[in-house]
């Protein structure tokens, strides 16, 4: 299938998990992707796995000249940027009462900040080339409701859907739709980081979250990265055109919009 056929990608946080996925379903479907990572050893590997389609770029979110680096050189060598998934993202909980400045400061910078900094950097590309272009941001179900011991987290997630409202808006002026998708549960190895949160503040064993939050899942388990390929492919083609400041639930009917 080629519904992404010469097209190029941009893709933070691709070295591993979910934005891997992406990169991988980007390139069956004909596409050229950048993988951005701060783990730039592993994004290497990642995007030789994938082969000739795909290559490595470092980059760290919080840093405007780490951002406009990778941009540069995504640019330098694929040419120009079709399509940016803003994937770029770190998990953190505690109890209100134990909420620490420094990890607040932390996860703002880059679920929220960097999201919007990268996409404010490729959306400058994308005007001065004047041929339009997608942004998918990653936001969560997180940010459609607070949890008693994810208030950062949640508030993040519910940040990214409200930028992508406000840069939807503002950018299809230029013809570049901004859209987000909303993924549950994706299981995957930051669960073991999830799992511990809760481990701690809830006192329960081992995996036994994990295994509790899978359960209540309407579809019956918990998500997989691939469970949420189709709908970063269909909002990069030109199918979703008219599509423009949505965020999209993935997540096997856990919340209704």
């Amino acid at each position: 299938m080629t519904r992404l056929k010469d097209k190029t990608a941009l893709i933070t946080g691709a070295a591993r998990g979910i934005g891997l996925a992406f990169a991988q379903a980007y390139a069956k479907e004909g596409a050229r992707v950048a993988l951005g990572d701060i783990d730039i050893t592993r994004a290497r590997e990642s995007a030789a796995a994938i082969g000739d389609a795909a290559i490595a770029v470092e980059m760290d979110v919080t840093d405007q000249a780490s951002i406009d680096s990778a941009v540069g050189e995504t640019v330098d060598q694929l040419g120009h940027i079709d399509i940016l998934i803003n994937n770029a993202a770190i998990f953190t909980a505690a109890p209100i009462v134990e909420i620490d400045r420094a990890d607040y400061d932390r996860a703002f910078a880059i679920n929220v900040s960097g999201t919007l900094f990268t996409m404010q950097a490729v959306a400058k590309h994308m005007i001065a080339r004047g041929q339009g272009g997608k942004i998918i941001n990653m936001a969560s179900q997180a940010g459609r409701r607070g949890e008693p011991l994810v208030a950062v987290y949640c508030a993040t997630k519910a940040a990214i859907i409200s930028l992508t409202q406000s840069a939807g808006l503002n950018l299809i002026e230029h013809g570049i739709n901004v859209n987000a998708i909303s993924p549950g549960v994706v299981d995957g190895e930051h669960w073991d980081g999830v799992d511990a949160f809760f481990a701690k503040y809830e006192n329960k064993a081992p995996g036994q979250k994990k295994r509790e939050v899978g359960e209540s899942v309407p579809f019956g388990r918990m998500g997989v990265a691939e469970d949420l390929t189709g709908m970063a492919i269909f909002l990069a083609t030109d199918e979703a055109r008219y599509i423009v400041a949505q965020t999209y639930n993935v997540d096997g009917g856990q919340w209704m919009s």
